[in-house]
């Protein structure tokens, strides 16, 4: 069915990444709004905005009745999820196709399947599609001992049932195992429900490089390049980069096409994310998990494509299929990423809400910012601490890091605090400029040199 009026259920800089995404198609949007968001931009730039409920997200966002409720209610025929909150919900895709209201994103079957992380291993295997050596459900201590003592250590805890490194962690030992299982066990079950964990091989050097994919719902699958997103503190991204400039050729084909014949295998609809550990030392990719959403980091995959991918999301849920086929799409330059948060590095990241009295973003050619903030606006405490990215595009990755550099150095934020001056500092590390990265540097090498 054709479009005409989007319902956005987030907040923040995605829903006005969306909403100006629709803008550009033509289409109307009405965004959904907790109490503590009804002065945002993202209501404000919206064709309608309408309050959902108090600030708590359990109210608001996190309530899938309420959202589509209020889709209903204003006369809207698609709903976007943006990411976080209920994204990657299939009850919110059910509620959905019964009051006919057009989901952008995957299907409900598809989002139950690979949000199990075990059954996306198990459904990655059968497509073909190499998976770190792991065990299945792991429910206590002792059996994760056992798994451990027959594969080697160090293993990789993670829960079974989400990611965003909720209930994951290393061992290696019996008794880093005996030490981290309750706690990591009790942290799943209260962000997912349940507490089962599952253990897979460590990658000691390792990049996390995921592939960017669309695919119509009817077997047609095309990939717009990878991204390296290794830069990482417990286990949440926070520079991301594309092209991966250190994954060899054939690795990336490799993945490329691994990451295409996972999503045809489930006659994938709508953006996903297909990621995998690149094992340095043994130059061999593995399939860790599938994100059925948007990114948070796909604006260096627009970067570098020319892509609008939320207008492409929006294009398949009205029925119009793919605007692009695979060699159409043809990445160029590099793009990095870095999340910049309302928070105090130096304070153990704690986070900083408040009122921002200055506001001041850097311009220039390459350079983007995807933000809901602006002098003046409020940073409330219930939300993620993420109040922009900012995204820099040269011809090169060299390029793209001094860009980047300068560009972090011109953004000024005023009131409250902010990772903006870590960042800057994580940018200039030779290191970073070498690209000698992996998924541990961030905490093993560059956090300890600031102490010295």
């Amino acid at each position: 069915m054709a479009l005409s009026r989007v319902f956005v259920a987030n907040r923040g800089e995605i829903a006005v990444r969306i909403v100006r995404a629709c803008r550009s198609l033509g289409l109307e949007s009405v965004v959904g709004v907790s109490d503590a968001d009804r002065e945002s931009l993202a209501a404000e730039s919206a064709d309608r905005a309408v309050v959902l409920g108090p600030a708590p997200a359990r109210d608001s966002y996190l309530n899938a009745n309420l959202l589509v409720h209020a889709a209903k209610a204003t006369a809207c025929d698609a709903l976007h999820p943006g990411y976080g909150f209920l994204s990657e919900s299939a009850a919110l895709v059910s509620l959905c196709e019964r009051e006919g209201i057009a989901f952008v994103g995957p299907r409900a079957d598809t989002i139950e399947r690979l949000g199990d992380k075990l059954m996306a291993r198990a459904i990655a295997a059968e497509a073909g599609v190499p998976v770190v050596p792991g065990s299945g459900a792991i429910r206590s201590a002792a059996e994760a001992r056992k798994f451990a003592a027959r594969i080697g250590y160090p293993v990789l805890m993670k829960a079974s049932a989400g990611g965003g490194g909720r209930g994951m962690f290393v061992a290696r030992t019996d008794k880093d195992i005996d030490d981290g299982f309750e706690r990591a066990s009790a942290e799943a079950e209260a962000a997912f429900g349940d507490g089962a964990l599952f253990a897979e091989r460590f990658v000691e050097d390792a990049r996390h490089v995921e592939v960017q994919i669309m695919g119509d719902g009817a077997g047609t699958v095309v990939h717009f390049g990878e991204r390296d997103c290794s830069v990482q503190r417990r286990f949440q991204k926070m520079v991301e980069e594309a092209p991966a400039a250190s994954l060899p050729a054939e690795a990336r084909a490799h993945i490329h096409a691994a990451a295409c014949r996972l999503a045809r295998h489930l006659d994938y609809r709508s953006a996903g994310t297909v990621e995998f550990l690149y094992d340095t030392a043994r130059g061999e990719a593995y399939f860790i998990e599938a994100n059925v959403r948007i990114q948070v980091e796909h604006p260096v995959t627009e970067e570098i494509t020319g892509i609008d991918l939320i207008a492409e999301q929006l294009r398949i849920a009205g029925g119009g299929g793919l605007s692009v086929a695979q060699e159409d799409i043809a990445p160029s330059g590099h793009a990095i990423e870095c999340r910049i948060n309302a928070e105090a590095p130096e304070r153990a990241f704690a986070p900083s809400p408040g009122l921002i009295d200055a506001w001041c973003v850097p311009e220039g050619q390459g350079i983007r910012i995807d933000s809901h903030c602006r002098a003046g606006a409020l940073v409330p405490p219930f939300y993620d601490s993420m109040i922009a990215k900012l995204i820099v595009r040269a011809g090169s990755r060299a390029e793209a890091v001094a860009r980047m550099g300068g560009a972090l150095a011109d953004f000024r934020i005023g009131g409250i605090d902010t990772n903006l001056a870590f960042q800057a500092r994580l940018v200039r590390h030779p290191d970073f400029a070498a690209n000698r990265l992996n998924t541990r540097w961030l905490e093993d090498v560059f956090m300890p040199s600031l102490v010295h």
